[in-house]
């Protein structure tokens, strides 16, 4: 009763002559504690049901592929909430608000389309809310307080694999110091920080050193020369009859290329197939691979081929152009954004490289690198599937030698790559030799390519490979 009095009195000064001597010890703690409950566990708060924003491209539905938060989380302004794959690309959908999740409106795998709600989120109704948000009030709700550091305006950088890391120690990533580009979260940021907040001590994380050259004298060592032949070997899976038909629906990548390849039906393509001599490239690689190791990168052919077209692309710049829907007008591209065609659990995906133009073999190395990487991990975003003017497709990593490859619109060629055989080959002097030899099908919009252009090119790119010293001569 003296408690209810003391808050519902005005006069404080009458209020504690009156009402002292009757408070112990005991009463006036307890007291306190009751003031600081009620204002800290009970808040009106307000319901914003964050939609699902237009991400471009003319996108309009996307599948949920993986939630960062659950209903209870906190979250702050850019931290991310899911991420969803549209038929181009993945994308990490981040927060808008300050609040807690109170309802996920999709599950894994489900569509969600552009518009519609996303989650619901509940925020500080002294805050107030975008007014193109819908608001729903509701009562008054407890809920624990929980205070963290917030970035305001900055955007947290984190891989898919880092936020999933900090979700599963429930780790916000605005408490955490991101010490990568653009002050971006790495691994080693998480386990730093969960090693302060425990005390334990962690190893310092290895960095990658760019070594120099080894010198004559010292030693490489040599690739082992007796490869065993790779047989192809069935993948074992499961197989369950039962008995009826299955329907899916087309989504993803696949429905991306549903939309592609029937609008590359309706360009005339004209093939011209011719076979390499990669003897001297083969050598060339082998000694320049376990340098590329030493420095974290792996090397493949792929890099040379890419170059090689791009330094063929400065001298037949139609082939890195584009043309309109009517036909009118063709535009020469500035950049060359080679595309390279990957086989996915999630289907065919084409990233590509950007501007190899300025880029020397060891750049174009490392960005493939990073590609496959994200491509394995169907984590590459639209930027890196976007803006391709010419492409190539390695059929030769699967196995097969002569391909028809189709053009990816707007591009007006493409060339696909057969594995390399070793075969007998006449020398100059008609002796009779093992060669290195793959075989190369291309593919060109015959519209406004004709056959000589696309021979010329492809002879000029095969000189570049069998003598891969006289690219030296045109490299920027």
């Amino acid at each position: 009763v003296c408690i209810h009095r003391v808050r519902s009195c005005s006069s404080i000064r009458f209020i504690k002559s009156k009402y002292v001597c009757v408070f112990d010890k005991s009463a006036l703690k307890f007291s306190h504690q009751q003031r600081l409950f009620r204002t800290s566990a009970v808040s009106c708060g307000q319901i914003v049901q964050f939609k699902l924003s237009d991400i471009g491209e003319g996108i309009t539905e996307v599948t949920v592929k993986e939630w960062y938060i659950k209903e209870g989380d906190s979250v702050s302004q850019f931290d991310s909430i899911c991420e969803v794959q549209s038929d181009k690309a993945s994308v990490t959908i981040t927060s808008r608000y300050d609040g807690v999740i109170r309802k996920l409106h999709y599950s894994i795998d489900d569509i969600a389309f552009v518009g519609k709600p996303l989650v619901d989120i509940e925020i500080d109704a002294s805050k107030g809310v975008a007014p193109e948000e819908d608001v729903v009030e509701t009562p008054p709700m407890s809920h624990e307080e929980h205070t963290h550091q917030e970035i305001k305006g900055h955007k947290t950088l984190a891989t898919p694999a880092v936020r999933r890391l900090a979700m599963e120690n429930n780790i916000k990533l605005s408490e955490v110091v991101g010490t990568g580009k653009d002050n971006r979260i790495l691994k080693e940021d998480i386990l730093n920080y969960l090693a302060k907040q425990t005390g334990a001590i962690l190893p310092p994380s290895p960095k990658a050193e760019i070594v120099p050259p080894l010198r004559k004298t010292e030693t490489v060592p040599a690739a082992p020369k007796d490869k065993a032949r790779k047989i192809p070997v069935p993948v074992s899976r499961p197989v369950a009859f039962s008995g009826k038909d299955k329907t899916e629906p087309v989504t993803g990548f696949q429905k991306a290329m549903v939309k592609t390849m029937s609008a590359a039906l309706k360009i005339p393509h004209f093939g011209y197939c011719d076979e390499i001599d990669l003897t001297q490239l083969v050598q060339l690689r082998e000694e320049l691979k376990p340098l590329a190791e030493i420095r974290g990168v792996k090397l493949s052919f792929m890099p040379f081929f890419i170059k090689a077209a791009s330094l063929g692309l400065l001298q037949y710049p139609i082939l890195n152009a584009s043309l309109d829907e009517n036909c009118q007008n063709v535009t020469y591209k500035a950049s060359h954004n080679i595309g390279v065609a990957m086989d996915t659990e999630q289907g065919l995906i084409v990233p590509n490289v950007k501007n190899v133009q300025v880029c020397s073999v060891f750049d174009i190395a490392v960005e493939l690198n990073r590609l496959q990487s994200l491509g394995s991990a169907g984590q590459l975003g639209t930027s890196d599937l976007t803006g391709g003017t010419f492409t190539l497709s390695n059929i030769g990593t699967i196995g097969g030698t002569y391909a028809k490859p189709v053009i990816l619109p707007p591009e007006v060629a493409i060339g696909a790559l057969g594995k390399i055989q070793i075969l007998p080959r006449f020398n100059g002097k008609g002796e009779v030799i093992k060669a290195q030899i793959m075989n190369v099908s291309w593919s060109a919009d015959h519209r406004i390519i004709d056959g000589a252009t696309m021979a010329r090119f492809s002879n000029l790119w095969k000189s570049y490979l069998e003598n891969p010293a006289s690219m030296l001569l045109d490299l920027k």
